[in-house]
């Protein structure tokens, strides 16, 4: 297994993160356990959650159950909490079913920690995110009509100047040990990182934005931003929702799956976005490569990459996820791969 230093933090993290948003939804608690403990068995020391899972589908009733199974596991393994690294965010504004849709701010970090700790039966976080920001985001297939232009920037620095005091207070107390951002602009990062410097004990170690074959947008200003300032990446959803493992072509929906829980994957599914994947699936086809494997591979691969959070229904997806931690592509195939992302740059 590889491992790569966090940033500029003291986190070093494996290669690929398990991630949990099917916890408590689609994988049950017993199916959630065994999978922390086959993740951890693989040599993955790294666990990625947030206050709102699980997420196929969202729901009210279940908010929050995520980080309680995973804390139901820790509570039976209390000896290995040093051996991973935990990270949990903070929902944004807008969903009513956490703090009534409030979103981040320097009151509502210090309920919100105060919550994970207690559901996940830990004394710590080792990195806390922002999951996004409260003026909104281009993610959730949000790019096509983003508009910023409706922002009040001086109530946007307010709050990210509010809310590093209280990740301040919540780092010097023990509670936390390195802050993230989610979902996040080059502009929000560029603040945050400018407000930072009042704030000795803090350190931005990193990113989690959606990144695959399908999504690139991470590699323009952000991927400059990264290299400059050294935060990396944690890509989520590298397989596209598991759109990129081709079980929903043909208009294929198997049961359990995500699809069979969140209509076109989030948006993600659509005619255009349908011919790249077979063209990736035929191209995995070529190389003799399980396009699960070759998907992970390539976003391990790039330059800004920290972690490739990856998420596994049930523990069949899971063994083969683990079967290709240690594929590395070729340079031909790389480049094969970037002759479909011009074909295929933007697919929703």
């Amino acid at each position: 297994m590889e491992f790569k230093k966090l940033g500029k933090s003291d986190l070093t993290v494996s290669a690929y993160c398990l991630g949990t948003m099917t916890f408590g939804e689609a994988t049950s608690e017993t199916d959630s356990h065994l999978q922390i403990d086959q993740s951890l068995a693989s040599g993955i020391n790294f666990i990625d959650t947030a206050e709102m899972y699980p997420t196929c589908p969202l729901r009210e009733e279940t908010t929050g159950d995520t980080e309680v199974i995973i804390g139901n596991w820790i509570e039976k393994n209390k000896s290995k909490r040093a051996d991973f690294v935990l990270a949990t965010k903070i929902s944004g504004k807008g969903y009513k079913a956490v703090r009534n849709g409030e979103g981040i701010d320097e009151k509502s970090i210090k309920i919100a920690i105060e919550g994970s700790l207690k559901k996940l039966k830990t004394d710590y976080i080792d990195l806390y995110q922002l999951h996004w920001p409260n003026r909104g985001s281009y993610h959730f297939r949000q790019n096509w009509n983003y508009n910023p232009t409706n922002q009040d920037t001086e109530i946007a620095k307010d709050n990210i100047n509010g809310v590093l005091n209280s990740l301040s207070d919540l780092q010097k107390e023990g509670k936390i040990r390195h802050i993230g951002l989610s979902n996040e602009t080059c502009w929000g990062t560029s603040h945050f990182l400018d407000q930072l410097k009042n704030f000795s004990n803090l350190i931005i170690a990193s990113i989690q934005n959606e990144y695959s074959l399908l999504c690139r947008l991470y590699d323009l200003d952000m991927a400059e931003m990264s290299h400059h300032e050294n935060i990396s990446l944690l890509s989520y959803s590298p397989l596209a929702g598991g759109f990129l493992t081709g079980k929903y072509i043909n208009d294929n929906v198997p049961d359990n799956s995500r699809l069979s829980r969140v209509p076109s994957l989030f948006g993600r599914i659509n005619e255009n976005s349908t011919l790249a994947v077979k063209e990736y699936l035929s191209l995995s086809r070529r190389y003799d490569l399980d396009p699960v494997h070759m998907s992970l591979a390539f976003c391990n691969q790039r330059p800004f990459m920290g972690s490739v959070i990856f998420g596994a229904t049930d523990n069949f997806q899971l063994q083969n996820i683990l079967k290709g931690l240690d594929v590395v592509l070729s340079e031909e195939l790389m480049s094969d791969i970037n002759k479909l992302y011009k074909k295929f740059p933007i697919t929703f």
